[in-house]
């Protein structure tokens, strides 16, 4: 099963990565980031290893300063002296945003939503154990395992989560499929099952959300004195 929960960052980013080195200039970083779309770039050393990333945010800190529309907004603080750094940067080095904020290939793409949330950018470099960069991932390539047909997803649902794992009879459950929510309704020997049965199922690729209705025979939660008691 290729689920969301066993999906890693190395499924889905992207290999051929546009980088820039300490010296390039502010106007050659903007080109290259119109020139291939990218809302950010990471900022590499000789030997591959990120040392930092060049955002849009960092770049709009230049025409940010010098705008005169409007009356200034003083704060004080690291981040103000931060801003005004950026905003008088010449060249990759003064501009970029270090340390920078990467993901090594084997997290889960859960994680990395939950890391680009944390801290509000749309694209990860992605690193080697050694810090190396080995490819980039961004917001979209996050959201790609959402493309999945309604179609494609039931019948993973019923081949994997019912078929191999629960070993369920088809006729004992029903799957529907609508926009990637599922629903689940039938009757299942054991309560145990019925929670597997959701788990796995929220964990595939595609599956926005999960209404388990699923019924059970046996509550397998209880130990087996008491049910024998219940009865």
């Amino acid at each position: 099963m290729t689920g969301l929960s066993n999906k890693t960052v190395r499924d889905v980013m992207t290999t051929d990565v546009v980088t820039v080195d300490r010296e390039m200039s502010y106007k050659a970083v903007v080109e290259l980031m119109q020139q291939h779309k990218i809302s950010g770039v990471p900022v590499v050393g000789a030997d591959n290893v990120v040392i930092g990333v060049v955002s849009e945010a960092d770049l709009l800190r230049k025409p940010e300063r010098y705008d005169r529309s409007g009356p200034p907004v003083r704060v004080g603080g690291l981040r103000t002296r931060s801003a005004t750094h950026k905003a008088n940067a010449l060249d990759a080095n003064e501009l970029m945003t270090t340390p920078a904020v990467t993901i090594e290939s084997a997290a889960t793409i859960a994680v990395a939503a939950r890391v680009m949330a944390k801290h509000r950018i749309k694209r990860l470099p992605v690193v080697d154990e050694s810090g190396h960069l080995i490819g980039v991932v961004s917001r979209s390539d996050l959201l790609r395992v959402f493309l999945r047909s309604d179609a494609e997803i039931r019948d993973e649902v019923v081949s994997e989560v019912f078929g191999r794992v629960l070993w369920a009879h088809a006729s004992s459950v029903d799957v529907l499929v609508e926009d990637g929510m599922v629903a689940l309704t039938g009757r299942l020997e054991r309560r145990s099952e019925v929670a597997i049965a959701g788990t796995l199922t929220a964990s595939l690729d595609g599956v926005v959300t999960v209404q388990n209705r699923l019924e059970y025979e046996i509550d397998d939660s209880e130990p087996y004195s008491a049910q024998v008691e219940n009865r």
